[in-house]
């Protein structure tokens, strides 16, 4: 028999650059293949045409759009289920949810449940492990072939250690390392982070923050989150809690913060504060989304609540958007929904705490993904996460 023929280290190097540009972009064309990868035409194309031999990229019957000098419309490549599946798994404190998608960005499966605040952080895991289970069973997958989970928490997290890294945010998770807990259920690696974080990342990717390179994300829900987009890459800061503009002190005469500190954002804006503020005229009002309600049908009590808190914030932004001069300012949450009636405040704060040309630049926007952010983030994560696909 003839020796078998070894595989050529160059052509192998050149498809896993490949993938990885995929992996990374999600579905593009062969001309924006050779851009991103810096490979010739030649290369890409030998490359491709392995790859779709393999099964690991599918070219689509969609259309990418006409360029400016028109011509017939490219075709799509994208990884396919082949390539390897990824999974998000958001854990708030009210809601547990589990994204399945491919490689090539495409989602899968979803799933949500209800959950109580306070639940037994080990309780919670289980559950996630199970809705995984169930998600893959559906769609006849395995968690075999799953390459990498991502985890979103509602606190910051140490990645050095991948430590809750303000354990009064949330004290029932104290002491507990829920990457590796999660990956010890599901045999799977898994990437933990901020949720806030993770909703930055979705949204920067595949919502409100498409087309920029600079990107701040304030999440307001029960409490108020923050994520930064710095050139195009999520920063997370020495200790994991870059973006934490709820812990910004708005009033030094408000209440004492969870986090310790006097008069945060959070105290002030947060929606426990919130609800807690219009509970004193609408005692039936016991969700930030009964309160969003109000103030869009006209509610005086709940407009000015609604407004007061998008003054707060935008002041709390201006050094922020001074420091990092973002292209977008993306609001997301529960309070988000508000829309214009929130929006329109913060801007007006924002124009009295920052300098002219760093406001004239952030576009004030809400977000698009809505619940779904933070999951999607945590899809997101493995996707962009160096090293977590070893290609065969």
């Amino acid at each position: 028999m003839p020796p078998r023929a070894r595989p050529d280290p160059a052509a192998r190097g050149t498809a896993q650059r490949v993938l990885e540009a995929l992996r990374h972009q999600g579905p593009t064309t062969r001309a924006d293949l050779v851009a991103r990868t810096g490979l010739s035409r030649a290369s890409v194309s030998a490359a491709l045409s392995d790859l779709l031999d393999r099964g690991f990229v599918v070219e689509t019957g969609e259309s990418a759009p006409v360029g400016p000098a028109g011509g017939r419309r490219p075709g799509v490549i994208r990884l396919g289920p082949r390539a390897g599946l990824a999974v998000g798994v958001d854990v708030g404190r009210r809601h547990l949810r589990a994204i399945v998608a491919d490689l090539g960005h495409e989602v899968l499966a979803e799933v949500a449940e209800p959950t109580d605040p306070g639940q037994d952080s080990g309780l919670v895991l289980d559950r996630a492990e199970r809705m995984v289970d169930q998600a893959l069973s559906g769609l006849g997958f395995r968690l075999r072939d799953v390459v990498g989970v991502g985890l979103g928490i509602p606190a910051p997290i140490d990645q050095s250690t991948g430590r809750i890294n303000a354990p009064s945010i949330l004290p029932e998770w104290a002491g507990v390392l829920p990457g590796s807990e999660l990956a010890a259920r599901l045999g799977r690696p898994v990437v933990v982070d901020n949720d806030a974080n993770l909703g930055a990342l979705a949204e920067f990717m595949w919502g409100a923050g498409r087309g920029s390179s600079t990107m701040a994300y304030v999440k307001v829900a029960t409490g108020i989150g923050g994520g930064l987009i710095i050139n195009g890459r999520l920063f997370r800061g020495a200790a994991g809690t870059s973006g934490e503009v709820g812990h910004v002190t708005v009033d030094e005469h408000a209440g004492v913060c969870r986090c310790g500190n006097r008069g945060c954002l959070d105290v002030v804006a947060g929606g426990n504060a919130l609800v807690a503020t219009v509970r004193r005229t609408h005692p039936g009002i016991t969700q930030l989304e009964e309160l969003v309600h109000g103030a869009r049908d006209g509610d005086p009590a709940c407009l000015r609540i609604v407004t007061d808190a998008g003054s707060h914030i935008g002041m709390a932004l201006g050094s922020l958007v001074n420091l990092i001069n973002p292209e977008r300012v993306v609001i997301g949450g529960d309070l988000g929904r508000a829309g214009e009636i929130l929006l329109e405040p913060m801007r007006l704060a924002l124009r009295r705490a920052a300098i002219a040309p760093a406001v004239t630049a952030a576009r004030v926007v809400v977000g698009e993904l809505g619940d779904r952010s933070e999951a999607l983030g945590a899809v997101a994560v493995v996707l962009r996460e160096p090293d977590m696909v070893s290609w065969p």
